[in-house]
């Protein structure tokens, strides 16, 4: 498990590969530690943003109610683990404080 973390948000703990998956979209090396600075925040969230909207645009919206059979049967996609992420780098963004990540 790896935590993105900062001192304005929630902790946001993945399994590693997809910890890892989101490094590598946000443009950062696979690593146990690391940090996304003030400065490379607007890149990071841009780019997690892009890669969710080429997700949701291959495996369609949301579900509805009506589809909730198919929706367990459906894995968790690409935007829906990234969006916590996005969330956390946003509000560190607009309170000018890094985002680290550590196991």
């Amino acid at each position: 498990m790896i935590t993105f973390r900062s001192e304005v948000g929630p902790d946001i703990m993945m399994f590693d590969d997809v910890a890892h998956r989101m490094m590598e979209l946000m443009g950062k090396e696979h690593a146990d530690h690391g940090v996304v600075t003030v400065e490379q925040l607007p890149q990071a969230i841009a780019r997690l943003k892009t890669a969710a909207a080429l997700d949701k645009a291959q495996h369609g919206a949301p579900l509805n109610e009506e589809d909730e059979e198919s929706a367990i049967a459906r894995p968790v996609g690409l935007a829906q683990r990234a969006t916590p992420l996005i969330e956390l780098l946003e509000i560190s963004l607009s309170r000018r404080k890094p985002v680290t990540w550590g196991i």
